[in-house]
């Protein structure tokens, strides 16, 4: 895991340098600078050593000069196209380097190289011989990729606050994007904070012409469920045995490294499943399981985290996330975070980032199995919504909505009133956007408060109605996961684990991502990821031989902390920069007198105000 920063155009040594210098927690390891004056060309790479350690430095280049490439992330299955490569004719000099692999790849394969990878990427590619650089992103964008586009210009970066160090980049905050990122909890690719600047999103290439600098981006690889032409309940036990094969393959390729490796376990069935993986491959050694607890109690699950490690033989390590410590965590969170989401599961993500790398490198995850099989509570909320929509006529909806408006208002994880007031919320709109609406920071009507002006709607959610609308089934559950897979995994979670990992110069991995899996898992029919209520069956079917029964049976629980009861509290410390003071107060004083629960709002509003983009919200409104 890597960062990587350059520009092409006029500019000196020394702009790269700096945004080399700004993703340094990238890879504390080593820095590698390219610079070709006459070409205008700067290539900045910083390197977290994982693999080849002596052979696989960066800007790595061909023996013949032609190809240079800076390469963020990690290729599973780079033994398997080397070899192929080889039988072509590609002569290597790196013992194993998937780096390597990559600008042979290119050499032979050119632009459908991505579609031959198995791993997580973020890469540019420089062709001296066309004269053109080649940008690529992994399928579900796990490695990030900023860029803007100049007059006489191009320049990128791992991270936003590094593409800013580049003088010609501006520094205009983007009102759609301000505005998309209080109705999702996040700012959706390619959009960014700032007017002008885009990341590509995943499953995305992009070809830059240095001629002109003209570019174009190309989809490689878009989510679409593509059943299997045989879906008969006779194929179920079949479908089992090879989904436990397929992640098992997937967990031993993310075991490999010339570093120490580890696990989150979290106590729910996907770290769990992974952990329960690693340890059979494990050899003599324990795998190193890294937990966080919660003083809140109906937020905590070492328990059952405990309850595997122990049932696997895993070496567990538990670290417990305080109020103090949380306080302690965010002035440097919120200083080094480049790009704000409104997920305050960030901070326990980012303290057990920390934990973990004082005894390993690299860490694997349960990342993609909730939203590839079903797992977050809105898939259970569909099917209660469709009966409810067909049994309750309108006006009855609205006294249901006004009753449950008067609930009690509780701080507790996902309680009944908080999840009853959302799903109300979401059934006031259409089908295609309803998720966002569920879970967003504040619904349509709010956001107009906010910002003092009308919200158009299919503007605003325009990236959930492409979704769901673009979605090859028609069935309401794949629809579901393809919102989840094209946005909240790509620009929530995904960069969420990416800031806390790297932050602690950490590499985690996710084996439910891996690409032969996701295709297996795309076939299979909805029965087998939510069946009678229960989610990621099939996941629990498989796990049956390997975790405890009480951990297969258990309900989904996130990795949230209770920042409500903050809130309520007082807790956390003033109230930063803010969007519209008067509205988030207004917000803020309802929250702790338990007329409304505001959490979602009032985490999204104080993080972005505390970050790097804070000081300049007032000039938008």
């Amino acid at each position: 895991m890597c960062g990587i920063a350059g520009f092409f155009g006029a500019g000196d040594v020394s702009v790269l340098g700096r945004m080399a210098a700004r993703i340094a927690h990238r890879g504390p390891d080593d820095e590698g600078l390219l610079v070709d004056a006459d070409r205008a060309v700067f290539l900045g790479f910083r390197r977290l050593a994982i693999l080849d350690i002596e052979g696989g430095k960066q800007p790595m280049t061909t023996a013949d000069g032609a190809l240079t490439i800076v390469f963020n992330g990690e290729i599973y299955n780079f033994r398997e196209l080397r070899k192929e490569l080889e039988a072509l004719g590609a002569q290597f000099r790196s013992d194993h380097s998937d780096t390597e692999v990559l600008l042979h790849g290119w050499r032979h394969w050119g632009k459908d190289l991505p579609s031959r990878l198995n791993g997580m990427w973020a890469f540019a590619l420089y062709d001296r011989e066309r004269n053109q650089v080649f940008f690529s992103r992994d399928r579900f964008g796990k490695k990030p990729l900023f860029f803007c586009a100049l007059k006489n210009g191009f320049v990128f970066a791992s991270e936003l606050t590094a593409l800013r160090e580049h003088p010609a980049v501006p520094s205009t905050l983007s009102e759609i994007a301000l505005r998309k990122y209080f109705a999702y909890g996040y700012v959706p690719a390619p959009l960014t904070f700032l007017h002008g600047v885009s990341k590509l999103p995943g499953g995305f290439s992009l070809t830059l012409d240095l001629a002109d600098f003209s570019y174009r981006t190309e989809h490689y690889w878009q989510y679409q469920p593509e059943p299997f032409e045989d879906s008969s309940a006779a194929m179920d036990t079949r479908w089992i045995d090879e989904f436990r094969e397929r992640l098992d393959l997937a967990v031993r390729r993310r075991l490999v490294a010339d570093v120490p490796v580890g696990c989150f376990l979290s106590g729910g069935i996907d770290s769990s499943m992974v952990t329960a993986l690693a340890m059979q491959h494990a050899g003599r050694d324990k795998i190193k399981a890294f937990s966080i607890g919660f003083e809140e109690a109906s937020f905590d699950e070492t328990r059952y985290a405990r309850m595997v490690a122990e049932h696997v033989g895993a070496d567990h390590q538990i670290e417990t996330l305080s109020v103090q410590r949380a306080l302690e965590i965010l002035p440097d969170l919120c200083a080094r975070l480049d790009e704000p989401v409104a997920d305050s599961s960030i901070l326990p993500t980012y303290l057990l980032c920390q934990h973990a790398r004082r005894q390993v490198t690299v860490a694997l995850g349960g990342d993609g199995a909730d939203e590839l099989l079903a797992g977050y509570d809105p898939f259970r909320a569909l099917r209660y919504a469709r009966w409810y929509e067909k049994l309750v006529p309108k006006p009855l909806h609205r006294a249901v909505s006004l009753a449950v408006t008067r609930l009690p208002v509780s701080h507790r994880y996902m309680s009944l009133d908080f999840r009853l007031k959302r799903t109300l919320r979401g059934l006031d709109h259409p089908a295609n956007f309803r998720l966002p609406v569920w879970m967003a920071p504040l619904a349509p009507s709010e956001l107009e408060q906010l910002f003092r002006a009308p919200i158009d709607l299919e503007e605003i959610y325009s990236e959930a109605i492409d979704a769901w609308e673009g979605c090859a089934s028609d069935d309401p559950i794949e629809r579901t996961i393809a919102f989840y897979i094209r946005l909240y995994l790509q620009d929530d979670i995904l960069v969420k684990v990416d800031r806390a990992s790297m932050l602690n110069s950490l590499e985690v991995r996710a084996p439910f991502l891996d690409i032969e899996l996701v295709d297996f898992m795309r076939r299979l029919p909805a029965r087998m990821k939510l069946r009678g209520g229960i989610s990621k069956w099939i996941l629990r079917e498989s796990a049956k031989s390997l975790l405890p029964h009480e951990v297969l049976t258990r309900s989904k629980q996130g990795f949230a902390v209770p920042i409500g009861q903050w809130f309520s509290d007082g807790k956390l410390p003033d109230y930063p920069h803010s969007l519209n003071p008067g509205f988030s107060q207004t917000m803020l004083a309802q929250h702790r007198m338990h007329k409304a629960d505001h959490r979602l709002y009032l985490w999204a509003d104080w993080l972005l105000g505390a970050s790097h983009l804070g000081a300049q919200l007032r000039s938008v409104t």
